[in-house]
């Protein structure tokens, strides 16, 4: 984790490219009874303890990764998909539906369809492969439900930051799934996803 060389012991970066954060001591969630009987119930739902604030620093720095290798997969592929699609559109649009023979402009389609259906392709593969890592999953589930017992406490007094730990509430891709639980890093996390 080289990101993470200049930081402080408690510390972890909150969004992608975001402000450094420093962990909330679990003993200040703790504090407020309804975010200690959430983070109980989560332990036992999600297999992680959400009042270990080793554990706890430990998946926001895995999870600041994670957001990171999403961002990197999207763009490398969303980047070129957008570019050639809005080329061969506005090409279509300036000249080739212009031309008198049917034969070129159906190449033309044919050709353009080609190349972008493989730019969606490597896309869509991309994004399945991190989006759709049961590991991953975990990661962001236990994230997500960190970030909801956090703003508990929150509500219930604790002097706890108004969106710690700056994570989105994750809709997308963030289902506990017991059969791949591992708390490690992931075969795709550790991998190359272009």
């Amino acid at each position: 984790m080289s990101a993470y060389e200049n930081l402080g012991e408690r510390q972890f970066i909150g969004r992608r490219g975001g402000d450094v954060v420093t962990l909330i001591d679990s003993s200040v969630i703790a504090a407020v009874p309804e975010a200690k009987q959430s983070a109980e119930q989560a332990r036992d739902e999600l297999r992680f303890d959400f009042l270990n604030d080793a554990e706890v620093l430990d998946l926001l720095r895995r999870r600041h990764l994670d957001e990171e290798e999403m961002f990197k997969a999207g763009f490398a592929h969303g980047v070129p998909l957008a570019i050639v699609g809005f080329g061969a559109f506005v090409y279509w649009g300036g000249v080739a539906r212009y031309w008198e023979a049917m034969t070129p402009r159906a190449v033309y389609l044919a050709a353009a369809a080609a190349v972008v259906g493989t730019q969606l392709f490597f896309f869509v593969r991309s994004a399945m492969r991190v989006w759709g890592d049961p590991v991953r999953q975990n990661l962001r589930a236990r994230a997500r439900r960190y970030r909801e017992i956090a703003h508990v406490a929150r509500r219930g007094g604790a002097e706890v930051p108004a969106h710690y730990p700056h994570y989105g509430p994750y809709p997308f891709a963030a289902k506990f799934r017991p059969e791949a639980d591992n708390p490690g890093i992931s075969k795709a996390e550790g991998s190359d996803e272009h």
